[in-house]
């Protein structure tokens, strides 16, 4: 099936703000118990602090554009509201990791939740590799970023129990 790109901008922008919405929640939970975690034994590779930011702010960049070409890609298909509600609900297990993590200590809990973001993000880029190739592949450095940052997760939960 052939598919073709007409951008509505105002799809664009209800995007853009329900990804600017979910980073900022999450971060209204990331900056809870800031003093518990520092105290918390970290791993020799774990980021500096500094680099989450940036990789976030680039992840949900990218996470715009690819769903907004998917979204806009004509004609719908049961693949595009699959893609949207994936989306929908991995924004969701985006800010619980933020609540759980940092606004409620449950590191634990913290890595399941981890993981199904990043198999919310893997099942994005398989349904939508068939509407659009670009958004599939722009969302592969999420789906990175989240296996790690549950590996991370989990050794972090290793450390301090």
């Amino acid at each position: 099936m052939a598919y073709e790109l007409r951008i509505s901008w105002f799809s664009v922008i209800v995007i853009g703000l329900i990804v600017i919405l979910v980073a900022l929640i999450g971060s209204y939970f990331s900056n809870q118990n800031r003093d518990w975690y520092e105290q918390l034994k970290k791993p020799p590779f774990q980021p500096p602090n500094w680099v989450f930011p940036i990789v976030w702010n680039v992840i949900f960049l990218l996470a715009i554009v690819s769903l907004s070409l998917v979204w806009n890609s004509r004609p719908h298909t049961n693949g595009t509201f699959w893609v949207i509600s994936l989306a929908l609900f991995n924004g969701v297990l985006n800010i619980a990791w933020s609540a759980l993590f940092f606004g409620n200590r449950m590191v634990y809990l913290a890595i399941w939740d981890a993981a199904a973001i990043c198999l919310s993000v893997i099942g994005i880029i398989i349904i939508s590799w068939r509407i659009s190739r670009i958004a599939s592949f722009l969302f592969i450095p999420y789906a990175l970023w989240t296996g790690f940052a549950t590996y991370l997760t989990w050794v972090i939960w290793r450390l301090n129990v």
